[in-house]
């Protein structure tokens, strides 16, 4: 199976340099031990042997949690420890180990749930882990192109131009539908749904029941159906726990358990003194459009486009490739979003620096002057006055992007452009 090269890769490389654990956590199957093992290679090549072991393995996991030194006896660093979480009682042993060496990049481990294993990480290893969030395949890994943050401002877009391939329609709903699964890319073969349905599978029957502790795996199946339909709106519990016939503290956990597992990110409000209507509730989005596709029974790319839910996929896809951008960079996504009791919504905010960068996500190909009409709710956040004075709270606004399916980038007016969706 071909190998894509992963836009982390220096991420991770730096992080190992610097610490000396280094946590690869991210959803099942996105390809942590496979990218983590193709690293491992290249240093084999420079001289530097890593051992690589599994916890999946059962007596492997029996020794790690029994007698965790012995484990560090037989594979000593440095090393490759794949499925930390289902041992976690070898991380106060890993500390113990990296305080005794203080070698840089002794261990390397990945986790696919973080149910648990977060805590028991930042009890463990606080200040000694470097941490990467690895989700699926963005664009820039896709068709290997240069990955970097994605940023509203003309000269950096204008730039990223010569580096990004346009795309249609039909083939952006393609890679939409299709999702961000790494061996649905790899492996051209494979079929979709199949593989869909065997990963829903694996991530009730070992995710969910072992680490979750859910008692119902279809109701909880169910729920995570109605989440897939209400990505890229705002979290109303109470309407979650109705529809899914469960109260609204479940409702409220369960989707707590898709963001720790990253299925879905939520988006939360960005709010300041000086604007005094936001509503509070976050934005829920699905990370992998194609899983979200799946468990609602979209057959194809065509029908998802032409249909109800078109608009919805196109904002999740396009707040994910974004998203991903500075996970890979290893930042943390600087992404808010606005909604105000006068119904008046910007889909996503960048808040970096003190500069407040609104981006409008539409699907049409002009949307018109109309797309940007809600960007002047920020100005407030520009006053003194109107955030009580206080400096700190004061904020720019930076240019404003309108995504959609433009063919070129094109400015809306001297502050604000249309983005091609391709380009980000």
């Amino acid at each position: 199976m071909a190998y894509i090269k992963r836009a982390a890769e220096n991420t991770i490389a730096r992080l190992s340099e610097m610490f000396p654990v280094l946590l690869v956590t991210g959803p099942r199957q996105v390809g942590k031990t496979t990218l983590l093992q193709k690293l491992a290679e290249a240093q084999k090549s420079q001289g530097l042997a890593r051992k690589y072991v599994t916890l999946d393995d059962p007596d492997v996991r029996y020794l790690a949690k029994h007698d965790p030194a012995l484990f560090l006896q037989r594979y000593s660093p440095p090393v490759l420890i794949d499925e930390i979480q289902y041992a976690t009682e070898l991380l106060p042993y890993i500390k113990m180990s990296v305080d005794r060496s203080r070698k840089k990049g002794d261990f390397w481990i990945t986790g696919s749930q973080v149910f648990r294993l977060m805590n028991n990480v930042s009890e463990s290893l606080a200040g000694r882990v470097g941490i990467v969030n690895l989700l699926g395949l963005s664009d820039a890994e896709i068709y290997q192109e240069p990955s970097e943050p994605f940023r509203t401002d003309p000269v950096y877009l204008m730039n990223r131009l010569s580096a990004r391939t346009p795309h249609s329609l039909n083939e952006i709903y393609g890679r939409i539908f299709k999702g961000s699964m790494p061996e649905l890319y790899a492996d051209e073969n494979i079929d979709w749904e199949t593989y869909y349905r065997s990963y829903v599978d694996t991530y009730l029957q070992r995710d969910i029941r072992d680490f979750a502790q859910v008692a119902d795996e279809m109701q909880f199946y169910n729920f995570m159906t109605i989440v897939a339909a209400h990505t890229s709106k705002p979290v109303i519990y109470e309407e979650l726990a109705n529809m899914a016939d469960i109260s609204s503290p479940t409702a409220k956990k369960w989707l707590s358990i898709l963001v720790s597992s990253h299925i879905i990110a939520l988006v939360q409000p960005y709010h300041n003194n000086a604007l005094k209507r936001v509503v509070k509730m976050p934005l829920l989005h699905f990370l992998d459009t194609g899983l979200a596709a799946y468990l609602l029974k979209w057959g194809n790319p065509e029908a998802l486009e032409k249909g109800a839910m078109s608009g919805a996929f196109f904002e999740s896809y396009v707040f994910s490739e974004i998203y991903k951008s500075y996970l890979n960079a290893g930042k943390e996504p600087p992404v808010f979003y606005y909604r105000d009791r006068d119904q008046k919504e910007i889909d996503l905010l960048l808040y970096q620096n003190g500069v407040l960068s609104p981006i409008e996500i539409k699907k049409a190909a002009s949307p018109g002057r109309g797309a940007i009409r809600n960007f002047d709710v920020l100005q407030p956040v520009t006053q003194a006055e109107a955030v009580g004075g206080l400096e700190s709270l004061k904020a720019e606004i930076g240019t404003g992007s309108v995504v959609c399916m433009a063919n070129d980038l094109l400015p809306v007016n001297e502050k604000n452009w249309y983005v091609p969706v391709w380009l980000i």
